[in-house]
């Protein structure tokens, strides 16, 4: 079946102006134009909507989307897959919260005490879901399934200061990546050094043990996956690849 630029926003709930504007910007080509200059969409486009959709609810930008969609080893069922396990796992993330809070309200009513365990447990969960999420498939592709379920594992097993301390990591380390490459700093150099020991650090609340060439392997993804790319690269454009390099010098990699 076909559709017109209206006709689409209907039924996509995009607005006709914005379909206008992915044409524009290359992220979604009418099928044909008319002889009259209308465009017209088929199925091929209504799935790549679809897709585009997919994506930035799961809070991707449009340049990374269209890379991804117009890769030349984009697999379309796979994508589904992922942007399933990816609802399930916002899913399980809200459920989790809600639960939490409905304990809590429980709690100050004069109901039942909440455990500190208890008051924690659903964020930690939520922490495991979006890693799952975001590094799940590929990871488990890398390194199998038993090292994804054994870091997971990991993370819930962090007592209350542990949480604090690894999610202060991980922000220290998304700040000093943006603040390096905004400075044009060398990651081979002093603070590229620090910033591929921080990610270790980081790492090491996670991983059981440690390995120079499985923090390399990991590092590397993230510039061969768009969706890691697309996370490291969120608020200054080349921190992934810095970070890449950097684990590659602090590892003897080059």
């Amino acid at each position: 079946m076909e559709y017109t630029v209206s006709q689409l926003a209907r039924l996509s709930g995009v607005t006709a102006r914005t379909l206008r504007w992915y044409d524009r910007a290359g992220l979604l080509k009418p099928a044909r134009l008319t002889d009259a200059g209308y465009r017209i969409y088929g199925p091929e486009q209504v799935d790549r909507l679809q897709a585009i959709l997919f994506y930035r609810e799961l809070g991707f930008q449009l340049a990374d989307i269209r890379a991804m969609l117009d890769a030349p080893g984009f697999d379309r069922l796979a994508a589904l897959q992922s942007h399933l396990s990816a609802l399930e796992a916002r899913r399980a993330r809200l459920d989790a919260l809600i639960l939490t809070v409905t304990k809590t309200i429980d709690e100050a009513k004069g109901g039942q005490p909440m455990s500190d365990k208890e008051k924690f447990e659903a964020f930690k969960r939520r922490a495991v879901a979006e890693n799952e999420a975001r590094y799940g498939t590929e990871v488990r592709e890398t390194y199998g399934d038993e090292e994804m379920d054994r870091a997971n594992a990991c993370v819930l097993s962090l007592t209350e200061e542990e949480y604090r301390q690894w999610k202060s990591l991980g922000e220290e380390l998304r700040s000093r990546l943006a603040a390096a490459v905004s400075a044009g700093a060398d990651p081979k150099g002093e603070e590229g050094q620090r910033i591929a020991a921080l990610h270790r650090r980081w790492l090491s609340f996670s991983w059981e043990s440690y390995t120079p060439q499985a923090h390399r392997g990991l590092a590397e993804l993230y510039v061969s996956d768009g969706r890691f790319t697309a996370y490291y690269d969120q608020a200054v454009p080349g921190c992934a690849a810095f970070l890449r390099d950097a684990v590659a010098a602090y590892t003897g990699g080059n």
